[in-house]
């Protein structure tokens, strides 16, 4: 999979010139929306098919600063994933190739009126997907 690619930009950095914290939350969004369309499952697609994706867990860690015109590269993979829960880890590094940002999401997936779904049941395809994609990554 490819790295998501970021550049940060003027009105996500606060007075002092630093991206202001809740934006790393954000960049998690962009990349996970990037990564499941690399994996042929974008959120049109999984929308159409009446199943979303809530976020029920996320953590974020910070190391570095960053500022306006940086730019971020995020590598998504995949650390758990059995059917009904995805557990996702985001690695975030700057330019010269050091980490600013570490984050997990924890989602499952449920249908139009918001009860959760096993996949393998559901859409067996997407699921062999993410079971795939989590097997080539270990």
């Amino acid at each position: 999979m490819k790295q998501y690619r970021h550049k940060v930009q003027y009105y996500e950095t606060d007075k002092m010139g630093i991206t202001h914290h809740s934006n790393y939350i954000r960049w998690m969004e962009e990349a996970r929306i990037d990564f499941l369309g690399q994996l042929g499952w974008d959120y049109t697609r999984l929308e159409e098919l009446g199943i979303g994706s809530p976020v029920l867990a996320i953590d974020c860690r910070y190391y570095t600063s960053t500022t306006f015109a940086d730019e971020i590269s995020i590598m998504v993979s995949i650390t758990e994933f059995k059917g009904v829960r995805l557990k996702l880890y985001y690695e975030m590094k700057n330019a010269a190739g050091d980490l600013v940002c570490e984050g997990r999401t924890e989602h499952c997936f449920v249908d139009k009126n918001g009860q959760p779904i096993a996949l393998k049941k559901r859409i067996p395809e997407f699921s062999q997907a993410l079971l795939a994609l989590k097997e080539e990554e270990e």
